[in-house]
């Protein structure tokens, strides 16, 4: 038998990191560290690189996320044995915060896995021998501005050809596989179709558990085949002093219990850096509720059907969020003064069809991804 737990998205920044730096690790992981007690493997997402002062963020957009070593001393402090690399944040700090990164983790003795200084070394396989029994864990992302090449550091892709590979290989050598992914929509509380049949597909092929995050707010599960699939933790310590009772507030653990050939699995919801800093776990009321909603999540994503007519719905009612793109304004005023129909929209009807195609299309798609890529280097 063998216990694991897993965790979110885990961000030192703002007061975490005043915290962190203070050594006050009790204030915000205390609680966590007593309940992991109970679990052989302890495992969280470290979406914020470790990068010294003076190392410069990559081109991007989106935000660039660093910490410093004081924040990996606190998950060790909180029990971790693990980090998650695979992340749209990992390589934010381009080779030094990869390497500062690896180096850190080390010298707490946290193993890491789905990130490295290569694609080799990110995508490969991480086992590890718990109670006489060994569990395989296969960590990817989907493509952001994270992703390792054979000469660059970064994260490991998730690609469903090469995930089916790394699976049956597991599958030979290991009692137990887990599968742990970052993607989705941000602030989207939905698996999207693609989501769940690729996820699916991970189980029919031999994983005992798939468990995802990235989504900044907590998603549903369902049992597929008899093993579990979690579409989305939430963040598991990721300070905003702005954000407050709000789904990035909420989040849960995924408890998961391997036993031969059964999977147990129990939740344990929480509240983070809701009004203060830190991880606190709910109360027995509340925590009521938290399930309820997951329970109602549940219902849509044990149907496909209707999780694409809502996912459907999802992408008609936020359709305008990309309207920007394809303007000439690169400014927030610009941006803005757009978004409220006081600047024109200049994107000719007859060019849609030649992007469509440009996008949708496999071959093509990777020549644009190229162009793309030479003109912001």
């Amino acid at each position: 038998m063998i216990k694991i737990a897993i965790a979110g998205d885990f961000v030192a920044t703002s007061r975490i990191k005043l915290y962190a730096d203070n050594q006050q690790y009790d204030e915000i992981l205390g609680e966590t560290k007593a309940m992991f007690q109970d679990y052989d493997y302890r495992i969280v997402n470290l979406e914020s690189p470790v990068a010294p002062e003076e190392a410069q963020s990559i081109i991007k957009c989106g935000p660039s996320l660093r910490c410093n070593e004081h924040a990996i001393s606190l998950l060790a402090y909180g029990g971790f044995n693990c980090a998650t690399l695979a992340n749209n944040h990992f390589y934010d700090y381009g080779d030094i915060g990869v390497e500062t990164t690896i180096s850190t983790l080390d010298q707490y003795h946290i193993v890491h896995v789905g990130g490295g200084r290569n694609l080799n070394e990110a995508a490969a396989t991480l086992f590890k021998q718990i109670n006489d029994e060994t569990i395989a864990i296969i960590n990817c992302c989907e493509h952001e501005f994270s992703i390792a090449t054979p000469c660059t550091g970064g994260s490991n892709p998730l690609n469903p050809i090469k995930q089916y590979h790394a699976i049956q290989e597991a599958r030979a050598k290991a009692d137990y596989v887990v599968v742990i992914t970052h993607g989705g929509i941000e602030d989207y509380e939905m698996p999207s179709p693609w989501m769940q049949e690729t996820y699916r597909f991970f189980i029919e092929i031999g994983a005992d558990a798939v468990v995802n995050h990235h989504q900044h707010c907590p998603s549903g599960y369902e049992i597929y085949q008899g093993k579990p699939i979690f579409y989305g933790l939430g963040n598991f310590c990721f300070d905003s002093i702005r954000i407050k009772d709000r789904p990035r507030n909420k989040g849960y653990v995924a408890g998961i219990t391997f036993d031969g050939d059964k999977v147990y699995y129990q939740l344990y919801p929480y509240l983070q850096c809701n009004g203060e800093p830190g991880v606190k776990y709910l109360d027995e009321a509340s925590r009521k509720v938290f399930l309820s909603e997951i329970a109602q999540l549940n219902a849509v994503i044990s149907n496909p059907q209707n999780l694409a007519k809502t996912y459907t719905a999802y992408l008609e009612a936020t359709s305008d969020y990309l309207r920007p793109i394809f303007t000439p304004y690169s400014k927030k005023w610009s941006d803005a003064l757009f978004s409220k129909g006081l600047l024109p929209f200049y994107y000719p009807r007859n060019k849609w069809p030649f992007v469509l195609n440009k996008i949708e299309c496999e071959s093509h798609r990777e020549r644009l991804i190229n162009f793309i890529k030479k003109q912001i280097r």
